[in-house]
């Protein structure tokens, strides 16, 4: 007895792995080897390839094909329409399925509307991805990045809200009043007590 819900339009091929909770809606297709974990959301119009891992509580918005070699964590999220690539040099009369490149999403980071990945990088824990970016690097955590090719423009919260750095390279996020560090350009989350 499956333990997940999909539409019935959905398409969810043999030999795929679904978690508890998880809901696939209209048009989308999981196929075989997939491993999906609880509590995802699939939305309409949703490719997930063989071989593709999704963590826990990870939410895909419409019309996202995510590839063969992508690795996405617990609590990422994919806006609509953003794009993952697997090969750095495709052409069609080249069948180059057995190289394809890994991407990694680490847990937290969100990747915003129209967004586009280019395979091999990886988007560290909490880090966003403005909406139309080109990410054509890996991309560091709490970083924020937005354009073409993305830069990075700041660091966010793990709430995902910009933070403000003082002249002891400390931030409190406006939204959970935790704070972060920052040292060496590098970002951690201070555990308040």
């Amino acid at each position: 007895m499956k333990n997940y819900f999909a539409h019935q339009t959905a398409v969810i091929d043999e030999g795929c792995q679904i978690g508890k909770g998880t809901k696939i809606w209209h048009f989308s297709h999981v196929m075989t080897e997939a491993i999906i974990s609880e509590n995802c959301n699939i939305g309409q119009n949703v490719v997930v390839s063989p071989k593709v891992f999704l963590g826990k509580n990870v939410k895909v918005q419409n019309n996202v094909s995510i590839y063969t070699g992508v690795i996405c964590q617990e609590d990422v999220f994919l806006g609509p329409s953003m794009v993952f690539t697997n090969i750095t040099n495709p052409r069609s009369a080249i069948i180059r399925q057995d190289k394809y490149i890994e991407t990694l999403v680490e847990k937290g980071a969100s990747i915003g509307a129209n967004a586009t990945i280019i395979c091999g990088n990886t988007i560290g824990k909490y880090a966003l991805v403005g909406a139309g970016a080109v990410v054509t690097k890996n991309v560091a955590p709490y970083a924020l990045v937005v354009g073409n090719p993305s830069k990075q423009i700041g660091w966010v919260s793990e709430y995902g809200h910009r933070l403000n750095f003082d002249n002891n390279g400390l931030a409190t996020c406006k939204e959970s009043n935790e704070t972060y560090q920052l040292k060496n350009n590098i970002v951690i989350k201070l555990h308040n007590d």
